[in-house]
């Protein structure tokens, strides 16, 4: 059986000549974790984040796989009063 494609957080940036609104009203099947006026926050397998490039439509960010990202995001100390 094959491994499942790795799914990375990353930040999409369109290119010049489209925008966020744009990417957003294309069929991709992006997660989109957080949408910014320049760009764009998600979780995305690997195969996804290539065509994005492939196609010119954005410029990729890999930040960490998302594994790594929960990993980093469960040690951090939580915000708030402290006891």
């Amino acid at each position: 059986m094959a491994e499942p494609e790795q799914t990375w957080i990353a930040r999409l940036t369109p290119m010049p000549g489209t925008s966020v609104a744009a990417l957003l009203g294309m069929p991709l099947g992006l997660d989109v974790w957080e949408r910014h006026a320049g760009f764009l926050v998600v979780a995305a397998p690997e195969s996804l984040l290539a065509e994005l490039e492939r196609r010119r439509l954005a410029t990729v960010d890999r930040w960490a796989t998302r594994q790594q990202y929960e990993a980093q995001m469960a040690g951090r100390p939580t915000t708030g009063e402290e006891s």
